[in-house]
């Protein structure tokens, strides 16, 4: 796996600001309550390492509301919120 071409999903999710911590995002995912979809294969993310790519689409529920989003970048840390939104895009639901 190369770094630069993808990262784990429990530090994406952390760096997004999805997530205050990646124990949070890690237990999220173990609970398998986060979906990748991938070239139109949809899975479920179990492993905090799974690795996560620009393109994957992730969907998921937070705070009682439906979050689908696209992996944008991936990041080279845990900046302010205004840098974290520079990772994903926000995905209509149909």
């Amino acid at each position: 796996m190369n770094d630069a071409e993808s990262c784990r999903a429990d530090v994406w999710l952390w760096r997004a600001r999805f997530f205050k911590t990646r124990a949070l995002a890690a237990k999220h995912l173990e609970a398998g309550r986060i979906r990748l979809i991938r070239s139109g294969q949809e899975s479920r993310l179990e492993k905090p390492a799974r690795p996560l790519k620009v393109g994957d689409r992730l969907v998921f529920a937070l705070g009682g509301r439906l979050v689908a989003v696209q992996v944008d970048a991936l990041g080279e840390r845990r900046g302010p919120a205004e840098e974290a939104r520079t990772l994903y895009s926000t995905l209509e639901r149909s």
